[in-house]
């Protein structure tokens, strides 16, 4: 599912920018571009996966630091001491003076390291706070997606039970194909002799579990009940992985049915079964 969310925040330390989009993916996948900071990109991602299951996040951080306490400068005296020196015996072979400005000293690697402090408690709670809400207005996004979705969703459903009830139909023409497989085959066993009544039996519980679909049936319209309920707008909760299995359910049932069956009109609904249910199963693995 997919959503965008970018807010600006200030406290007396920090000015804080955050860009979230989230994209459709089948798994949580993290991606944060922005200043290393350290445990608190940990924190902020927990966050984001608590409330985001399914997805690639996307996370950009603008990060201004406004107190210059918050900074730490370490000059290393002794290499600074050794580059003077060297440049005074370099002066005077030269015969002329060489003049060293300060900007020159953060072009000498290891002369300067300029480190910024850990963030301190207050520091964490505010960049933590301002990522939950800026998580919120991504979420918000993706719901409305999801309300759409659910729609659609709900449409496929409705095209599967019209086609699950010409099936039903159908199937009652099931037992007149059962009658006729086994008036063909006991004609094949009385060819070799006497008919025996086990044989009889075998052979018509053979059959009759062979064409029968009422089983099938069953089990697909409980699914439809299934992804129906999944859908109800009072429950909040993710669906996708549930959604997943279900399609998976749907397959198979639809499957058994379309292999036991004789019949061309209850294999071609079985087809478009079977198309509707791919068309649930692009949109599962995208929903939240």
């Amino acid at each position: 599912m997919t959503g965008f969310g970018e807010k600006s925040f200030n406290s007396k330390t920090l000015s804080v920018k955050i860009r979230i989009k989230s994209l459709n993916h089948r798994f949580f996948d993290w991606n944060y571009k922005g200043p290393q900071i350290g445990e608190v990109e940990n924190k902020i991602r927990t966050i984001c996966q608590q409330k985001v299951h399914r997805g690639k996040i996307e996370v950009n951080l603008e990060l201004n630091f406004l107190n210059q306490s918050s900074w730490d400068i370490r000059l290393n005296e002794g290499l600074l001491e050794k580059i003077f020196l060297s440049l005074e015996k370099a002066s005077s072979r030269m015969g002329k003076t060489l003049n060293f400005s300060v900007e020159n000293l953060f072009k000498f690697p290891q002369v300067v390291e300029i480190k910024r402090k850990d963030f301190d408690e207050k520091e964490v709670a505010f960049l933590e706070r301002s990522f939950k809400r800026t998580v919120d207005e991504v979420i918000k996004q993706r719901k409305r997606e999801g309300v759409e979705m659910g729609k659609v969703i709900r449409e496929y459903v409705q095209n599967i039970r019209q086609a699950v009830k010409k099936i039903e139909k159908l199937a009652k023409k099931q037992p007149l194909l059962v009658r006729d497989k086994l008036r063909q085959r006991l004609k094949e066993l009385t060819e070799d002799g006497p008919l025996l009544e086990e044989r009889l039996i075998e052979a018509a519980a053979y059959y009759a579990q062979k064409y029968d679909l009422a089983e099938e049936i069953t089990r697909l319209k409980s699914h439809l009940n299934y992804v129906q309920e999944l859908f109800l707008f009072q429950k909040q909760e993710p669906v996708g992985r549930k959604l997943d299995f279900i399609v998976q359910e749907l397959y198979r049932e639809t499957n058994a049915i379309s292999s036991k069956s004789q019949d061309i009109e209850i294999i071609e609904e079985s087809l478009k079964i079977k198309g509707e249910v791919e068309s649930i199963r692009q949109q599962a693995q995208n929903i939240e």
